[in-house]
This record gives structure tokens, C-alpha cells and sequence, in this order.
């Protein structure tokens, strides 16, 4: 199923056009990405303005790249949703529903069930044979990790040896109830014979989205878990090859996001913050059925597609103010190291 303009308009996209040049919204315009650190900001835009941008590159982008898309993606302030695409269609979410999962965790953590420092056992029969990740490729097992260097390895490099080190300590079960009783009925692992063992499972954009504004705000979890999960987000070895692709590593660390592959889907969600440190975009993408199946790199058409939008997303919402909260998010710029 591959966007048109003028269904994608009829999908509620909203009652503005979905790209300025069909119905005639007007253009806001934006200074070119930059090169290097320092470079001219982007122009000043409202909110509203920000909105209908980010719909324009959604808009395009999306057609551009074919197959089928779930999205759903706001702006602070805007009155507008920049972007309602079959926001409450259940899919798939693969490895973007590690955020979920670090939230149960963290959950428990909060609750004084569990503690960061906590070592968990890595076995050969937990490591299997099969997925991403550094467990599998360390070779150095039987071993012992801390739970916190476990979220570290889900959120960055989105181990799947993480997930099931996750099961171990919050079974499937108890990682859905946790859920549930937060407000995420839809957003729930698929529970498997083995209790401590589970499929990444399904959401929906709209709830994920929901997931993402509630943990920034600080609803979700203590503001030491919630740090947890956003820092690591944040992180210059958290993903790159999607929304943070055409960025300079001060952009980078403004933007928090997860991405999820897993046979042809190719999926992302994250928050943008704004110039006073506060979620300014926040947007759940779901892509499936693009050519290249077995391609899990940039060169991906939903991948390229995504860091086209990124750029565009970032160039629209950093010059706002995000949405005030009483939630202080560390700042996650870090700098490489030669050694010593």
C-alpha cells in the first residue's frame, strides 16, 4: 500500500494540506541544515507553523518511500496534530518496545523490587544463537552483569540478549500488568511458554507516543528512572541511522529515540527536545513492506525516508520552547576518549 497526497489528507492528516505545493499552505522557512558546530540556528517558527512542516516531510517522505506507514506525531503548543496516520492501528513494534520493557524494569526499581547494581547471570542457554547485540558477540559467558549495565546494552545498541537478562528479573507477565496498570493496554510483550521469555510484542503509534510524553514528564517513573531511559536515548551510541542520521553531535543529543527492525518493518519513536531542554516534538513511526527486506542499513528506503523527515523534524521544532514540566533531563552530550 503505497501514501498518496490526497489520501494521506483523507487519513487525517489534518484539514491543512499535507504538502504545501497541492493545497497551498504556506511555506515556513527554515535556514539549511548545519555543517559544523556553531553553524546559524534554524529560523524562529510557532508551533503551528512547526506542525505543518513536520506534515509536509511526513507527507512526502512517506510517498517517496512506498510501503505502508503508522504514525503518529505532535508539537508543543501546537494546536494541530502535526501528524494522525492510522495512529490506532496495533503493530508490531519490535525492539522500540525495549522502552516499554526498560520501563517495567525500572518500575521495580523505583518500587526498591530490584536495584541497578543488582548482578544478573549470563548464560550460553540466555544468549542462544540468534539476534543482535554485544552479549552475543562477547563470547564471555558464563558471566555476571549489573542490571543498569543491561538497560544500557536494551536502550543503546538495542541488545536482544538485554531483553531476555530483562525477563529474568520482571517475567512477561509482570512486565504487562506493569503496563496495564500505567495505562498501556496496547502496548504489551507477547508472553511465550517460558515465563521469563517473551516477544517484543505489539502497541500502537498514538500509545507509544502516549509512553513517550508521560516518561519525559516525569509520570511514569522517578526522575532517577526516568534518566535512565532518556540519557541512554540521548546518547551518541544510541541509534543513528534513522531521525538522528543528518545531525551534528550537539543535534543528536537533543533527540531521544528507539528504532525496531525485525523482518520487513523498520520503526522508530522518540522525542525531539527544544532550546529550553523540554520535549518540543514527540512522534511514533511505523514502516513496513519497502523493498530490501534483508537490508537493516541506512541505505533502507524507510531509513533514508526517516532521516530526511529528522532533519526536517529538527529544523521545524528547535527553535521552540517544549512543553514545561517539572522534570529536570540531563543533558547527554559525551565526548569520545583516545585511551588513558
Amino acid at each position: 500500500m503505497v501514501h498518496q497526497l490526497d489520501r494521506r489528507a483523507a487519513l487525517g492528516l489534518g484539514t491543512m494540506a499535507t504538502a504545501g505545493a497541492v493545497l497551498g499552505l504556506p511555506a515556513v522557512a527554515v535556514a539549511a541544515a548545519p555543517d559544523v558546530e556553531g553553524a546559524m540556528p534554524v529560523a524562529e517558527s510557532t508551533p503551528l507553523d512547526a506542525a505543518r512542516q513536520v506534515r509536509q516531510a511526513y507527507a512526502r517522505e512517506t510517498a517517496t518511500a512506498g510501503g505502508t506507514w503508522q504514525a503518529y506525531i505532535t508539537v508543543a503548543g501546537s494546536k494541530e496534530v502535526a501528524v494522525d496516520d492510522q495512529a490506532d492501528t496495533p503493530v508490531e513494534a519490535y525492539s522500540v518496545n525495549k522502552i516499554a520493557v526498560a520501563v517495567a524494569v525500572l518500575d521495580k526499581v523505583d518500587r526498591k523490587h530490584l536495584s541497578l547494581t543488582q548482578r544478573i547471570n549470563v548464560t550460553s542457554a540466555i544468549v542462544g544463537t540468534g539476534g543482535d547485540g554485544i552479549f552475543a558477540l562477547d563470547g564471555a559467558y558464563p558471566s555476571s552483569v549489573t542490571l543498569g549495565h543491561v538497560l544500557a546494552a536494551l536502550l543503546t545498541v538495542s541488545d536482544d540478549v538485554a531483553s531476555r537478562l530483562c525477563g529474568e528479573v520482571v517475567p512477561a507477565a509482570e512486565i504487562n500488568q506493569i503496563l496495564r496498570k500505567k495505562g498501556f493496554k496496547r502496548t504489551q510483550v507477547q508472553q511465550v511458554a517460558n515465563p521469563r521469555r517473551f516477544y517484543l510484542g505489539r502497541s500502537t503509534p498514538r500509545e507509544t507516543h502516549t509512553l513517550l510524553r508521560a516518561l519525559a514528564a516525569g509520570r511514569l517513573l522517578s526522575p532517577t528512572s526516568t534518566n535512565v531511559i532518556l540519557s541512554k536515548l540521548r546518547s551518541p551510541i544510541a541509534f543513528t541511522d534513522g531521525i538522528r542520521r543528518e545531525m551534528s553531535s550537539a543535534e543528536r543529543s537533543r533527540i531521544a529515540t528507539k528504532a525496531g527492525w525485525f523482518g520487513n518493518g523498520r520503526h522508530e519513536a522518540g522525542l525531539i527536545f527544544g532550546r529550553n531542554g523540554k520535549p518540543a516534538l514527540t512522534y511514533a513511526i511505523f514502516a513496513t513492506g519497502q523493498t530490501g527486506a534483508t537490508n537493516f542499513g541506512a541505505t533502507h528506503p524507510a531509513l533514508r525516508a526517516r532521516s530526511r523527515m529528522g532533519r526536517a523534524f529538527y529544523n521545524a521544532a528547535s527553535s521552540l520552547n517544549g512543553e514545561v514540566t517539572d522534570l529536570s533531563v540531563a543533558e547527554a552530550l559525551q565526548q569520545p576518549s583516545n585511551g588513558v
